[in-house]
């Protein structure tokens, strides 16, 4: 288990990887399964140079894994480190739905407003 402090700086290199339009995609096409390189960089119209430094992003965030079989890299979507950012999203839901149920009760409770 991760430690609160390396929990959260796992997170903020998740959240700077997903803050770019190229990578959320990269991670779209991988939710339907492990691609090659080549095949991710297929819709972009940038170098694929430039495109190995979102892949190599999304790797030190620990989102992707990469494999290279001959002269193709692979890479597969890690799913845990998305389970991160849904729980820290479902944590603040929470914290907000709590906020927001409180203050809903201020307003409509009747003995609040005496």
């Amino acid at each position: 288990m991760l430690s609160h402090m390396a929990k959260h700086q796992v997170l903020d290199d998740v959240f700077v990887a997903l803050a770019d339009p190229t990578r959320r995609a990269v991670i779209h096409q991988l939710g339907r399964g492990p691609a090659s390189v080549s095949q991710l960089a297929e819709p972009f119209a940038i170098t694929l140079p430039s495109f190995m430094k979102h892949v190599r992003m999304l790797e030190s965030s620990g989102l992707i894994q990469t494999r290279k079989t001959g002269r193709v890299r692979h890479c597969t979507l890690n799913r845990d480190r998305l389970a991160l950012v849904d729980g820290w999203l479902a944590d603040q839901r929470r914290l907000w739905e709590e906020r927001t149920d409180r203050l809903e009760q201020l307003v409509t409770d009747p003995k609040e407003q005496s």
